[in-house]
């Protein structure tokens, strides 16, 4: 007798990315607060307690992603939030990062994945009231972003 188990291995492939996306976060927030050295973060961070939980793939592909294309991020971001970049809290600037790296550069996450994501890390991990402007902002990024797949939800 065969035994299928989709739905199971589906929400451990969820979880675990959550994890690696949650380490990303840990991982640019560190950076935007000491000016960090790449490859030390990477190493640093396999000491976290949930480096084993994580989709360590994913996390490298993440990671590195925004390494590389923080700059058109940063610009990107700009664009939709109300105050220069400098002032949002590293957290949010954390967040803002991985969400809108997956809107602009993989197209096989879905953006409603992108946005909750990118609210349930705020949720998690930012201020009180904090996940609706990361919400509000990754909204405007997937309408620009994403038009077809936007227009469709």
């Amino acid at each position: 007798m065969l035994e299928v188990q989709p739905i199971k291995k589906k929400k451990k492939l969820v979880n675990n990315r959550r994890k690696s996306r949650e380490l990303v976060m840990k991982s640019i927030y560190r950076g935007i607060l000491n000016q960090f050295d790449i490859n030390q973060i990477k190493k640093d961070i396999k000491d976290d307690p949930d480096y084993l939980k994580a989709d360590e793939v994913f996390y490298h592909q993440i990671f590195d992603g925004i390494m590389n294309n923080m700059d058109q991020l940063n610009n990107e971001i700009s664009s939709f939030i109300d105050r220069p970049i400098k002032k949002l809290s590293p957290i949010e600037h954390s967040i803002l990062c991985i969400s809108v790296y997956e809107l602009m550069y993989d197209a096989l996450i879905p953006y409603k994945v992108a946005i909750n994501e990118g609210v349930e890390l705020a949720k998690t991990f930012g201020g009180i009231d904090g996940y609706k402007y990361i919400n509000g902002v990754l909204d405007k990024v997937a309408e620009k972003r994403r038009p077809l797949e936007f227009l469709k939800h």
